[in-house]
C-alpha cells in the first residue's frame, strides 16, 4: 500500500511560467547559462545561481542561504505563489519525438521510501546525499520531483484524462521544442480517488532521483530527531515525486568511453575479449546491438559487434544478467582494469539518446581510447533487480521524461 497525497505547490503564476522553468542547472553550457542570467531576470537559475548576481562564485553553507534568499525574493515579487488548498498536480509532456507523458505531481512518504514500498534500484553516494540534505534543510523547499512510475491504473487513468478535457493552468514550449502542460486536481472526491487509487498499489520504483528521495530520507531522519512534537503529518514526512504509469517511461542506454587500454596493445586486447565474446569487426558503418547481451564497441576508427558466449559467463542473479553488470564484469574490470564506476577518472558515460556517432566522435577526438554501446535496460529487469534488492551500476539508464525545475516547489 502506497502513501501519495496532495500538497500545497508554490508555483510561477501563469504569465511567467515559460521564463521561471528551467533544466537541471548542469545540463547547459557555460555560453547558455550566461544567457539565460544575463537576459532573463525570471529563470529559475537566478535562484540555484545566487552569486551571479554579485559575480562571484559562491559555495557550500552560504550559497545554500543565498538561495534561499533569492527564493524568498522571487515569493515577495509575486513571480511565485502558493496554492490555497493542497492538490494534485497533472504534469503532460510532448517532446520533440512527440513522445508524450502524462503523470502526477504530488508527496510520497518517506516512510514508504524506508519500508521499501518505494523500491530503488541503484545505489547513492554518501557524501552527495549529506550535501543535499544540507542544502534542503537551509533552503527549506525542493523544485525537482524525485520520478517514480507505478503499474497503469485505469482510476488514474481516466481522471487524468477527464482534467485534460479543460484548459491547463501552463502551456509553454521550451527552445527544445517540448511542450509542457499543467492542471490542478483541486475536487475533494477526484483527489480521494487518486488518493484511494494509490493505496491499490503495493509497490512505486523509483525511475529518476536517487540521491534526491535518499536525501529527503535523511532530512527526515534530521528533523524528526530534533522535534520533540513529532507527529508524522509534516510536510517533511513526504518528499515530492511525479508519478508516471509505467506503459510511459522511457528507459534508454548509458554507453562508456575509457581513456585507456590500460597498458595493452590494441591486439592483445582484443585477444583477451574473445575468451567471452564472438568478435566481428565491421569497419567504419556504425553499428548498435539490438539485442541483450550484445555489445557495441568502436575501436581504432573501426566498429565491432561483441556478442557473449553464455558458455563463459554465468548468470546467477537478476543482476548478473544485466548488460551493464556483464560489461564490468566481462571487461571494464578483469581487462581494463576499472574497479570504481563512480569514481575512476579513466570511464566516462555518454547517454543513449544520443547517436552512436557520437561515441565515435568522442573516440576519435583522442580523449578517449575505446566506446562501448548497449541496449537500454527493459522495464521488467528494472522492477527485479529492484524487487531482488540488488543496486545496478551507476549510469545504467538514462530515463526519460525530464522535467523543467521551478514549475511545482514543494516546502517543508
Amino acid at each position: 500500500m502506497s502513501k501519495i497525497i496532495p500538497f500545497k505547490a508554490v508555483r510561477p503564476t501563469r504569465d511567467k511560467v515559460s521564463l521561471v522553468a528551467s533544466r537541471s542547472y548542469q545540463s547547459y553550457t557555460q555560453a547558455e547559462r550566461e544567457g539565460r542570467l544575463d537576459y532573463n531576470p525570471y529563470s529559475f537559475l537566478h535562484i540555484v545561481n545566487p552569486g551571479y548576481k554579485y559575480d562571484k562564485e559562491i559555495s557550500g553553507v552560504a550559497r545554500y542561504q543565498l538561495v534561499k534568499n533569492r527564493y524568498l525574493e522571487f515569493k515577495e515579487e509575486g513571480v511565485f505563489v502558493q496554492d490555497e488548498t493542497p492538490c494534485f498536480y497533472i504534469y503532460k509532456i510532448i517532446d520533440r519525438k512527440n513522445q508524450e507523458f502524462n503523470g502526477i505531481v504530488a508527496a510520497a512518504s518517506v516512510e514508504d521510501y524506508i519500508s521499501d514500498v518505494i523500491k530503488k534500484h541503484e545505489d547513492t553516494i554518501s557524501s552527495r546525499e549529506v550535501v543535499f540534505k544540507d542544502y534542503l534543510k537551509t533552503v527549506g523547499f525542493n523544485a525537482e520531483p524525485v520520478l517514480l512510475t507505478y503499474p497503469d491504473n485505469d482510476v488514474i487513468s481516466s481522471i487524468i484524462k477527464k482534467e485534460q478535457e479543460h484548459r491547463a493552468e501552463y502551456e509553454f514550449t521550451t527552445t527544445f521544442r517540448d511542450t509542457h502542460y499543467l492542471w490542478k486536481i483541486e475536487s475533494e472526491d477526484d483527489v480521494q480517488a487518486i488518493t484511494d487509487a494509490f493505496t491499490e498499489i503495493d509497490t512505486l520504483y523509483i525511475a529518476d532521483g536517487h540521491h534526491r528521495s535518499s536525501s529527503s530520507h535523511l532530512l527526515y531522519q534530521d528533523l524528526k530527531s530534533n522535534n520533540s512534537k513529532h507527529k508524522g503529518t509534516e510536510s517533511y514526512n513526504y518528499f515530492m515525486a511525479y508519478l508516471i504509469p509505467e506503459s510511459e517511461l522511457r528507459i534508454h542506454e548509458f554507453n562508456r568511453l575509457i581513456t585507456d587500454l590500460n597498458g595493452l596493445t590494441k591486439e592483445e586486447f582484443l585477444i583477451q575479449l574473445d575468451t567471452l565474446y564472438r568478435i566481428e569487426n565491421r569497419g567504419a558503418i556504425p553499428y548498435k546491438p539490438s539485442q541483450k547481451h550484445h555489445f557495441s564497441m568502436y575501436l581504432d576508427g573501426e566498429f565491432y559487434s561483441l556478442y557473449l558466449r553464455k558458455t563463459g559467463y554465468a548468470f546467477k542473479t537478476s543482476l548478473d544478467a544485466l548488460d551493464a553488470q556483464v560489461l564490468y564484469s566481462t571487461i571494464l574490470n578483469p581487462i581494463l582494469g576499472i574497479e570504481d564506476l563512480r569514481n575512476d577518472s579513466r570511464i566516462n558515460y555518454i547517454s543513449g539518446i544520443k547517436e552512436v556517432v557520437n561515441m565515435k566522435s568522442k573516440v576519435d577526438s583522442g580523449d578517449y581510447k575505446v566506446g562501448f554501446g548497449m541496449v537500454p535496460v527493459a522495464m521488467n529487469e528494472l522492477k527485479t533487480i529492484a524487487d531482488d534488492g540488488l543496486k545496478m551500476p551507476p549510469k545504467s539508464t538514462y530515463i526519460e521524461p525530464k522535467l523543467r525545475n521551478g514549475i511545482t516547489i514543494y516546502e517543508f
